[in-house]
């Protein structure tokens, strides 16, 4: 089962995932009476019944069957080759009946997880990209290395090939703003067609660079950094493209595609600025969101993807979304 509300805002508190409850004990098979014999080539109706029940019993998945779930709605092969993504920590043979989504492994999410009972934590950004020489407690990641293992937690992770993927961060993102004839920005070297980092598609309507920036901050969950735009507010806006995330090695893609603007995160001075200098008619725009806010919305979809996938194989699961805004901001002054 998985949470379908959305969060708005850090401190808002969405409802706890319910369980599954634990399936029935077959009746006992009843004894056939003494001296009696089963005519030959026919099954015992007790034996019969006892099977049909057993397959009717929701199974547990292990770690190992999880993982293989995984692999095949976000393939390790669609991740870049900088990337660390698949399991952090857990052991194959471990049970797992309850998932958390979000997108950060920080301390807090931990603490959620762990306090849920959560037996898998997957997260979109990895807790070890860069390479460490200790797990010891005295760092963040090794203390949260030891949480994990402690409580019987494991950590995947799924990143760029998250990115990547059908159904991804930047397709989630285009579909939220409604985006037609969608093609990856940067198609994928092992990957379908339409698999790639970043997205560009087309509105159904045109619209102006102020009522889509709206749209954008509609749909996005609230984070002291709001979202920058720079562009003609009234400019007439039909093509968009969009990176879930930090977007901005991507600007050579996006003038190629000529999209009339840019929704992506993290965009630097430089590469902006440059990007504002070498537009053609004051295009692409730009719009800025937050790295968190722009990754978040693939976690609801991205958790009820997975559930499907196990309840196809007969496993059943209970996933659940962070609640936690691991957005690091906390307020922005503005002039004004």
């Amino acid at each position: 089962m998985v949470d379908d509300e959305l969060l708005r805002t850090g401190d808002t508190e969405a409802p706890a995932g319910s369980t599954t409850s634990a399936g029935t004990d077959s009746p006992a098979g009843t004894e056939a009476s003494e001296g009696t014999a089963s005519p030959a080539g026919t099954e015992n109706p007790a034996d019969t019944d006892a099977a049909a029940t057993d397959e009717a019993q929701p199974k547990t998945p292990v770690l190992g069957d999880v993982l293989l779930a995984i692999e095949e709605l976000w393939p390790e092969s669609l991740a870049e080759q900088w990337d660390a993504v698949g399991p952090v920590v857990g052991r194959p043979s471990a049970d797992v009946r309850k998932i958390m989504f979000a997108v950060d492994p920080t301390a807090d999410v931990i603490t959620e997880a762990i306090e849920w009972g959560a037996d898998l934590l997957l997260t979109h950004h990895p807790l070890l990209l860069k390479p460490v020489n200790s797990v010891a407690t005295s760092s963040f990641k090794g203390d949260a290395v030891h949480r994990l293992i402690e409580n019987g937690c494991a950590l995947v992770t799924v990143h760029t090939n998250g990115d990547s993927a059908v159904g991804g961060v930047s397709d989630v993102l285009a579909d939220a703003l409604g985006l037609q004839d969608v093609r990856p920005l940067s198609p994928a070297d092992n990957g379908l067609p339409e698999e790639g980092i970043g997205r560009v598609g087309e509105l159904a309507e045109a619209r102006t660079l102020g009522e889509f920036a709206e749209q954008v901050f509609s749909i996005l969950p609230a984070v002291a950094g709001g979202v920058k735009v720079a562009g003609d507010r009234n400019g007439i806006i039909r093509s968009v493209a969009v990176c879930g995330g930090a977007g901005d090695s991507l600007f050579d893609q996006v003038r190629a595609s000529r999209a009339d603007v840019y929704v992506t995160a993290d965009l630097r001075h430089h590469p902006a600025s440059e990007a504002r200098e070498g537009t053609v008619d004051g295009r692409p725009y730009l719009i800025d969101v937050s790295h968190f806010g722009s990754e978040w919305l693939w976690l609801t979809p991205a958790s009820a993807a997975l559930d499907n996938v196990l309840t196809d194989q007969g496993y059943t699961v209970d996933v659940k979304v962070s609640v936690t805004n691991t957005d690091p901001w906390d307020f922005v002054l503005t002039p004004g």
